[in-house]
């Protein structure tokens, strides 16, 4: 994948990280592209917010694409690497390609998602990793909440 047009993608993403956590929320963000580069649907990690563990960016954005015959050559685009459920959900529907914006904060699922034939993308984005680094400092509570560990 072009790694421009990657960056582009994951600035969709970011946006949706802060609007996040401007929210309270867990600053994650994900967009699901089409095969043709249209915007399919865009979202943030909304657990918080709406008191609903599922929440994920990846799931919010999946919604708000709506349902699709196929997701094919679609691509999820995530600020941060997806953890084993969002990772099952790029499995579920067939979903393509998965661009990361960062995996150091949080190593998930990336490398399974590779394993089993999905194209994965990871730009190691310097403003991902910084955004959610100052966030698991002001909010370690939070943080090990949304990851599932007692911290």
């Amino acid at each position: 994948m072009d790694r421009d047009l990657a960056l582009r993608w994951l600035s969709t993403a970011f946006e949706e990280a802060r609007a996040g956590l401007a929210e309270g929320g867990i600053p994650i963000g994900a967009a699901l592209y089409a095969a043709d580069g249209s915007l399919l649907g865009r979202g943030h990690n909304r657990r918080v917010q709406d008191g609903d563990p599922s929440v994920h960016a990846e799931t919010d954005a999946f919604r708000a694409a709506g349902r699709q015959r196929s997701y094919r050559g679609t691509t999820m685009v995530t600020t941060l690497s997806p953890c084993w459920y969002c990772a099952g959900l790029v499995r579920q529907f067939g979903i393509s390609r998965v661009v990361v914006g960062e995996a150091e904060t949080f190593h998930g699922a990336h490398d399974w998602l590779a394993a089993h034939g999905v194209e994965v993308v990871v730009l190691d984005d310097p403003a991902c990793t910084a955004l959610m680094r100052e966030f698991v400092e002001d909010r370690p509570d939070l943080w090990h909440e949304d990851i599932g560990e007692d911290g």
